[in-house]
Parts: structure tokens; C-alpha cells; sequence
């Protein structure tokens, strides 16, 4: 029999819960939570559950002492924290590619000169002078910071210079995009083994409100040559990046069809959730069996889905409903409820 592998999971949210119980559903991995949230709902389906400080030595290399491999499903943890980890136990995804999807500088340079990927126009801003002569080349354009800033914080959008907000903090570094003209957002999963097999998932329509991820579909309504072109995209960076386990490429489609990479998330994601109904093998079971290195399976698609994200206080109302045989409601089980924030979701399978 196989030896049992212990997987440690960094943070508790949403994401890792599920995680978690992909886990559990392939059986032969005990999963040990690591996180600074005594209320993180994972901790009701994993093994072991470690509440701590992060940056403490001593619960990190409690941590470290009782794994063999490390994941996880959050972009703003530590790159430090995970580099000591991994000098020690695997770690997958790798530190290196936590790196580049932490910082849009390098993420972008990554798309354009490794990945040969088209992306809209860019420059760093480091003064207010570059601002302007910023805004001054491309028109309207979006500021953002080089780091953080999901869900469309930390943003500021641009006509002219006069639109200019004094109050920015010129003490560090930006990114200025060109603004463009989209008529949809898609993204697409893809999860890559250790053997360097590959499980591609197909685009998903991805449809935001103030910001904030509110509904998802697939089929996506693209055409054909943008279908096989992200799914090309998805598979290159994951083959340049030498990645391990499930990552998600966003892109933007213009009004004339052309396909513009806007960023990765290195971890499985909201918006391919879906994915658990209408898929054989999902996102995040793909992502347990790739990088605690089990053997690759064929995956095939169940059927279309839609997905709706169910925010705030909107939550008390699904926890009431009754759901028919091709709907799926998934309560985040978080306990403090704010506005606009992600407390479950609604999978609806479709013909």
C-alpha cells in the first residue's frame, strides 16, 4: 500500500476548504492547515489545523516538521515565508512562480518577452512626471499598483492629467495600462503535472460587477480560433514557468476579437469553480493529484454550467432555499458577514 503523504495547506478560506475535501475525496492524504484565522472554515474539514503566527519560527517549523509537501490557494501570503519552506520541503506551486504573479512588473515582462504573449500597452510609473507623460501616450489608461489590489482595489482610472488624484503616493512604484475597449473577460484553468502532463479546462465567460467576480459560464461565447488560442496561452505558460499544479490565465477580448492576456493567479479560482460539477476531474482534485505527484487521468467535460457568486448579506436568503437536482449551492461557512464580500456560490448545470 502507498505510503499516506501529509499535505499542508497554507490559510483557510474558501478555496483551500475545497481543497481540502478534494483531498479527502482521493483518499491516502492527511491535510494540515497552517493559518493566522482561528475562524477559517477549512478547519472543519481538514486533519490537523494550526492557528499561529506566520512569521513565528516556532509555529513554521512545527509546520515544516509534520509535512512532505506544501500548497496553497492565496497570492498575498509571504514569498519569504514560502521560500523558507521550501528550502526545506517541496512546495508547489514554486516560490519563483509565486514571485512573478505577486508583482505586475514581472508578470507582464514574463507574458511579453517569455511567453511571447500580447498584452495591452504598459509602463512603469515612478513619478508624477511619468504619469503624465504616461497618460500623455496612452489616453485613458488605468494606474495600478505593482502589488495587490484584487477585486479592483488600489486603481485609478484616467481620461487626461487633469483626472490626476493628488493624493497618490508617488513613494512607489505603479503600473500604467492602456485602457481597452473589451467586450468580454474569459479565463482558463490549466493544471500541469510534475511529469509535465497537462489537464486544459475551456474557457470560462467570465462576467464582473463594481469589480467583484459575479457571474461565470461556460461555453463562453468566443469563437473558435479565441478558444484554442487561450487554451495555447494557458498551456505555454505553464510549461515556461515549469509549474506544478493548477493555475488560471484572465484575458480580455476586444471589440475586433483580438485575445490580451491581464493576469494569472497562481492557484485555483473563484471563477473555474464550476468546474467540481461539470468537469470528471475538477480543478482542485486535479491540483491535489499534481503536486502531491499522483499519477495523471484523463479528464472530459460533464456538461455546460453557469456559476452565480452569492456576496453579503445575499447569503441568508440561499442558506434558506431549496435547490433542484442540477443546482449546487456552496456555503463558504465564513462567519462574519461584510458587503461585497464571497460567502458561497450557485452551480447551475445546463443542457
Amino acid at each position: 500500500m502507498a505510503k499516506e503523504i501529509t499535505l499542508g495547506i497554507l490559510y483557510s478560506g474558501q478555496l483551500e476548504t475545497q481543497l481540502v475535501k478534494s483531498a479527502k475525496k482521493i483518499g491516502g492524504i492527511k491535510t494540515i492547515i497552517l493559518t493566522d484565522d482561528q475562524n477559517g472554515p477549512a478547519q472543519h474539514f481538514c486533519d490537523k489545523f494550526i492557528c499561529g503566527d506566520l512569521k513565528s519560527k516556532k509555529v513554521l517549523e512545527k509546520f515544516i516538521s509534520e509535512i512532505d509537501i506544501c500548497t496553497y490557494a492565496f497570492e498575498n501570503l509571504s514569498y519569504d515565508i514560502l521560500k523558507e519552506i521550501a528550502d526545506i520541503k517541496e512546495v508547489n506551486p514554486s516560490p519563483k512562480t509565486l514571485k512573478i504573479a505577486q508583482n505586475r512588473i514581472l508578470e507582464k515582462t514574463f507574458a511579453n518577452e517569455e511567453a511571447g504573449v500580447k498584452t495591452t500597452e504598459w509602463k512603469v510609473i515612478k513619478s508624477l512626471e511619468d504619469l503624465k507623460d504616461g497618460i500623455n501616450l496612452f489616453g485613458k489608461s488605468i494606474l495600478k499598483s505593482v502589488s495587490g489590489g484584487y477585486d479592483g482595489k488600489q486603481q485609478h482610472r484616467f481620461n487626461s492629467i487633469n483626472d490626476i488624484d493628488p493624493n497618490i503616493d508617488f513613494s512607489k512604484i505603479y503600473i500604467l495600462e492602456k485602457f481597452l475597449n473589451f467586450k468580454q473577460e474569459i479565463s482558463v484553468a490549466v493544471t500541469r503535472y510534475k511529469n509535465g502532463k497537462i489537464s486544459i479546462y475551456e474557457p470560462t465567460e467570465n462576467v464582473h460587477e463594481n469589480g467583484i467576480l459575479r457571474h461565470s459560464k461556460i461555453p463562453a461565447n468566443i469563437t473558435k480560433k479565441i478558444f484554442k488560442e487561450a487554451q495555447d496561452i494557458a498551456i505555454k505558460f505553464a510549461e515556461k514557468l515549469d509549474y506544478v499544479g493548477t493555475l488560471n490565465l484572465e484575458f480580455m477580448i476586444d471589440n475586433k476579437d483580438n485575445l490580451f492576456f491581464n493576469e494569472k493567479s497562481n492557484r485555483v479560482h473563484n471563477g473555474n469553480w464550476h468546474t467540481v460539477n461539470s468537469y470528471k476531474i475538477c480543478q482542485f482534485t486535479n491540483h491535489i493529484r499534481a503536486v502531491c505527484g499522483l499519477e495523471f487521468i484523463e479528464n472530459k467535460k460533464i456538461s455546460n454550467a453557469e456559476m452565480l457568486n452569492i456576496l453579503g448579506e445575499e447569503i441568508k436568503e440561499f442558506r434558506k432555499k431549496e435547490y433542484r437536482e442540477n443546482e449546487y449551492f456552496f456555503d463558504y461557512l465564513k462567519s462574519d458577514i461584510r458587503p461585497n464580500r464571497k460567502m458561497g456560490h450557485l452551480t447551475i448545470l445546463k443542457d
